[in-house]
Order: structure tokens, then sequence, then C-alpha cells
């Protein structure tokens, strides 16, 4: 009997954190950067699904699937990298750069990321 009452402690305290952190998310955050994360949840998910597929299936034709999950894990990074970099609260460690360089040098990256990709896959 303690322990489901330690239980439902514990899931309400859960809860409560979950609560104050959607509410402090969607009010302290900017646009852009809710964008960025739903992208980078998106990448996140693309990646789980490929390495859940290798598991379940099989990795038959091993360079399509290495090079789907090495676009998704880099795309990730990348990503979270950008992030980084166009948080205000980061201004000043990024102090000469500005967001739209970021996103430049991200759309960079990203093209070299893709032409090494799809060089990997034949």
């Amino acid at each position: 009997m303690r322990s489901a009452a330690a239980a439902a402690a514990m899931a309400g305290s859960v809860r409560a954190v979950a609560r104050r952190f959607l509410s402090e998310y969607g009010g302290g955050t900017a646009g852009r950067l809710k964008a960025l994360d739903a992208f980078l949840l998106y990448v996140l998910l693309t990646g789980a699904l490929q390495f859940g597929y290798c598991l379940g299936v099989g990795t038959f034709p091993f360079n399509s699937f290495l090079s789907g999950f090495i676009s998704a894990v880099g795309s990730f990074i990348l990503g979270v990298c950008l992030r980084i970099q166009i948080n205000p609260q980061n201004k000043g460690e990024f102090q000469g750069i500005s967001p739209e360089r970021a996103f430049a040098d991200f759309l960079f990256a990203n093209t070299i990321l893709h032409l090494v990709v799809i060089n990997f896959v034949g």
C-alpha cells in the first residue's frame, strides 16, 4: 500500500514538472526556436525509426541504412549547433555571428553532409 502511494506522489510530481516545463517553454521560447525544435524532433524520430527498422528487419543494403542514419545524426547535430548559435540567451558567446550567418553556415554544412551521404550510397 505504501509503494502505491509513493508511486502516485511521484507521478503527480512528474506531471507537475512536465506542466511547468511546457508552460515556460511555450511562453519563453522564440517562434523560430520552436520551429527549429520541431525540425530536431522530426530528425530524431527519423533516425530512431531507421535504427528500429534496422534492428527489426536487418541491414541488407548496409550502405543505404548507414547513409540514412548518418544523414539523420549529422542533421541533428548541425541543427543543435544552429539552435545554440541563434538562441538569444547565448548572444555573449557568439558576438561575431549573426543569426543569418549561422543559418548560412548550417545550410552550407548540410549541403556538404548530404553530398557525402549521396556519394556513400553509391
